[in-house]
């Protein structure tokens, strides 16, 4: 992950240490040009949600981009005495050569499919493993995240409040880009503002409060300074009895007479139900229905999801750790596993074999597809094929679990897309990556196509994701063949 732009710090040895100890070992046995195709996929959605969100394309694609292993690089590693002279000179002359293809950013994803696909020289796709995994798994689990909250707080605006909560820098920086995407509206981090453009908001702490002699005073200094923008934290002394009334004071007698209307007042403590309630009437009361009430203070979905029966009158939230740590499910597990080798001109598909079923690879060069309905263009199913096999719409398709085949079900009116894109060809980047904006606006539109079943937050429904008869057929067929040789 990055604190600021790549071009100024080298990652490519932001690796485990068994990618290199094994590339120098592929090197050393021949295998320096062998084709090898890499999935990237997860188990389980964080939370137990129904889907994910696709994010961090943009930091994967730099990183590709700018992979290359300098002098100091090299003297490190010859420091190890572990690698072969020769290994160390292809590092030293290393070119990323390497086919990617990847969902656009914002995507609906689901577990099982492949949601990156690296092919190209063994060492190379195995080099890139961990950079990967690391880019891609931060900035989904985020943006998965913050798309609970954004869903749970009905409409009304989320802000990103994690900064000095995050496990670092660039967890703050581009976990406050990750949240953008999942439907953030603002985000306190000033630097990703810089960077990605995430609007950054913020107006004072209780020691701004606590510096003056008093409440009054704070809110006037303030107000005097930023009349047309002016949010007041009403809670640092008791927010009934002299915080909303020394905020209605000041409002009074300094925004309004300078031609501005207030923007809110703030509570980051007690019962947020409660006052809330309170706080609106009063401010109501005073002529100040316009003035937003704005809550922070540990907040996730599900508090969030209470305070709105409890018909609490927030306007807008303030939500850190829990949602830039996603402190509740704080592990996105995505894996990268070894799919098919190319030998002749041919695919040779691999497997992985565990005791825990949903722990077996499915193997193969693979493709995915997503079925939406055109009679309503809810997403339907998503459909993993064999890299070179396109679905036959052209009459109804059968469709099967594959971990219980016997559940079916038959697609007709249906059309499909693709949703791998391909982001490298032949180690040249051919995507170009949207504006964060453009992201967010397509990660809304591609959520409003599923169902609200797949959106619940307890126990949502299953989303289909089948493989296709002659990819199912494949895997059957490696897993008896496996079952019988190790009898």
């Amino acid at each position: 992950m990055w604190m600021t732009d790549q071009k100024e710090r080298n990652l490519s040895l932001l690796t485990d240490f068994y990618e290199l100890t094994m590339s120098n070992g592929y090197f050393d046995s021949g295998y320096r040009e062998k084709i090898a195709v890499f999935d990237m996929f997860f188990r389980s959605v964080p939370d137990n949600g129904g889907f994910a969100i696709f994010a961090g394309l943009e930091q994967m694609i730099e990183y590709l981009n700018n992979l290359h292993f300098d002098e100091e690089d090299i003297a490190y590693l010859r420091s190890k005495q572990t690698f072969s002279e020769e290994f160390l000179d292809y590092l030293r002359h290393f070119q990323f050569a390497c086919d990617v293809w990847a969902p656009k950013e914002g995507t609906p994803i689901f577990p099982g499919e492949p949601i990156v696909i690296v092919r190209g020289p063994v060492i190379q796709a195995q080099l890139v493993e961990t950079m990967i995994l690391l880019t891609i798994n931060h900035q989904t689990l985020v943006a998965t995240k913050a798309n609970r909250i954004v869903r749970a707080a009905e409409g009304r605006p989320i802000m990103e409040f994690g900064s000095r909560r995050a496990q670092g820098y660039d967890a703050a920086i581009l976990g406050a880009r990750a949240a953008y995407i999942g439907g953030c509206v603002a985000t306190a981090c000033t630097l990703t503002d810089q960077m990605y453009g995430v609007p950054a908001v913020g107006t004072m702490a209780h020691s701004w409060v606590q510096m003056f002699p008093s409440e009054y005073e704070a809110f006037r200094c303030y107000a005097q300074r930023y009349p047309g923008d002016c949010t007041l934290l009403i809670d640092t002394y008791n927010v009934l009895k002299s915080g909303i009334v020394n905020a209605i004071k000041v409002f009074d007698e300094i925004v309004v007479p300078a031609g501005y209307r207030p923007k809110g007042v703030r509570i980051d403590s007690g019962d947020i139900a409660y006052l809330s309630k309170k706080i609106r009437k009063i401010l109501n009361d005073a002529g100040y229905g316009d003035v937003r009430i704005i809550a922070s203070n540990a907040l996730d979905e599900y508090i969030i999801r209470d305070l709105l029966v409890q018909d609490a009158q927030i306007d807008s939230f303030g939500v850190g750790e829990n949602l830039i740590t996603s402190k509740s499910s704080p592990v996105f597990g995505g894996v990268y596993k070894l799919a098919a080798t190319l030998e002749d001109g041919e695919y040779i598909p691999k497997i992985k074999i565990s005791e825990s079923v949903e722990k077996i690879t499915t193997p193969c060069f693979k493709n995915v597809y997503r079925f939406y309905s055109k009679e309503n263009g809810q997403a339907v199913a998503d459909y993993v094929t064999l890299h070179d096999e396109v679905p036959d719409l052209s009459k109804p398709l059968t469709i099967f679990h594959p971990m219980a085949p016997w559940k079916k079900k038959t697609l007709e009116n249906v059309e499909c897309r693709c949703l791998l894109e391909p982001i490298f060809q032949g180690g040249k980047c051919v995507y170009q990556s949207p504006s964060l904006p453009e992201i967010q606006r397509y990660c809304k539109e591609q959520l409003d196509t599923l169902w609200e079943e797949v959106k619940r937050f307890e126990f949502p429904h299953r989303y289909y994701v089948d493989l296709s008869q002659k990819l199912w057929d494949i895997k059957q067929q490696l897993l008896n063949e496996m079952s019988e040789s190790h009898l």
